[in-house]
């Protein structure tokens, strides 16, 4: 059976009768059909909407294409330009969609309700404006190492020196400790804008159910010009972060890249089926299921963060005794923004992190703590096993378990 058949097949268990009796519906007994897939209507009309997650999805994937294009056609990757697609300014996207959208990357960077508002989950202001500006610095350095020579060829990258290097037929290109910032961006993004909005900000209950979205949501009064509910729409939004670039990026991609390991095979349609599930619980107010599935996505969508950073610590521990270089740094890079993510993660029941920002932070500092960052091979090989295990011991899987996937 092929992938796509057995989510299909998987999914189809979900359009069942639902039955649930709850302390948070008066102890009544709630009967209602979970659809097959995230279809929901109002007056035969569609209530579901996350396009501005779609906008954001489509936005950081034009500013990782800019870089890796510079690095290809040998051209500057302006900081200027990606400065201004980080914020949504000067219209410097493919589509006027994109640019007049009134959506950007930058305010919704480490700006989740649970984590940097009310500042449970260890963040603070000064965390926040610390992301945003490591964010910033990762453009800098792509422009930094696309700077052409007097000669308009591309400086080669080397041990305390940004440039371009070549991986296989490709071009990319690294800072001067070695960190490529395109895959640091894009990672690194998918933690602190993407994942962060989903688990902390619009799955969090205190968004959720924020001054009258709870009885609104049970009296289905819809927001002024929409056909969704406040609660409702929240639910998409968090929704759309994963699967609103019509499938195949970022969290979308690396969920079903985990789930093609055997040890992870349910991955796909946990989260996909939580989410299904959890939106008809709410067309329900069937508040207790809804919080049941938050928890689900909530622990599932920890899981593919921790096993692609072991996934790729140990590809680039392998590569670092072919190729010093591109090969090795790549995947290293994104092991890099993959342990970001994990500071943006969501412990059910914790209201807090699997790793928490110190841990995350020492990580990262031991990664690269040599005087040339991923140049010092010796040091990295020494640590990088240590750093797997650690991972994958908090995570309940074995480095062993986490190579294996694809």
């Amino acid at each position: 059976m092929t992938r796509s058949n057995l989510l299909l097949s998987a999914i189809a268990i979900a359009s069942l009768t639902f039955t649930s009796c709850s302390k948070d519906n008066d102890d009544t007994l709630t009967s209602y059909t979970v659809p097959t897939d995230y279809t929901f209507e109002r007056n035969s009309s569609t209530s579901v909407d996350f396009s501005g997650q779609s906008s954001r999805l489509l936005m950081l994937g034009e500013m990782g294409t800019y870089i890796s294009n510079a690095a290809k056609n040998k051209t500057l990757a302006s900081n200027t330009v990606l400065s201004n697609m980080y914020s949504n300014t000067n219209n410097q996207f493919s589509t006027t969609d994109l640019n007049t959208s009134g959506k950007q990357l930058k305010d919704k960077t480490a700006a989740s309700k649970d984590y940097f508002s009310t500042f449970l989950g260890g963040g603070t202001t000064a965390e926040k404006i610390a992301v945003q500006t490591f964010f910033e610095s990762q453009l800098i350095n792509a422009s930094s190492a696309s700077t052409l020579k007097s000669d308009n060829t591309q400086v080669q990258a080397s041990a305390g020196v940004a440039g371009a290097y070549l991986d296989g037929t490709s071009t990319r290109l690294f800072a001067a400790n070695g960190l490529e910032p395109q895959q640091v961006l894009l990672k690194g993004m998918m933690g602190a804008s993407f994942m962060d909005q989903i688990v902390n900000n619009y799955l969090s209950t205190a968004k959720l159910d924020d001054a009258m979205n709870r009885d609104n949501n049970t009296n289905k009064v819809v927001e002024t010009g929409t056909n969704y509910t406040t609660m409702e729409h929240n639910w998409d939004e968090a929704y759309g972060y994963i699967y609103g670039a019509g499938g195949g990026k970022y969290w979308d991609s690396y969920i079903n890249q985990v789930n093609a390991d055997a040890d992870f095979n349910t991955l796909t349609v946990d989260i996909k089926n939580a989410f299904i599930k959890g939106r008809a619980a709410i067309v329900a107010n069937d508040y207790t299921t809804r919080n049941a599935q938050i928890d689900i996505i909530k622990a599932k969508l920890a899981i593919v963060p921790a096993v692609r950073a072991v996934f790729y610590l140990q590809e680039g521990k392998g590569k670092l005794t072919t190729n010093k270089g591109a090969a090795a740094f790549h995947a290293l890079s994104e092991a890099y923004g993959f342990i970001m993510c994990l500071r943006y993660t969501n412990k059910p029941g914790t209201n807090a992190p699997y790793f928490s920002k110190t841990e995350v932070d020492t990580i990262l500092a031991t990664l690269t703590k040599g005087t040339n960052g991923y140049w010092d091979v010796d040091y990295l090989n020494a640590n990088l096993d240590t750093l797997s295990t650690q991972i994958a011991t908090r995570f309940g899987f074995t480095v062993a378990q986490a190579v294996t996937v694809n």
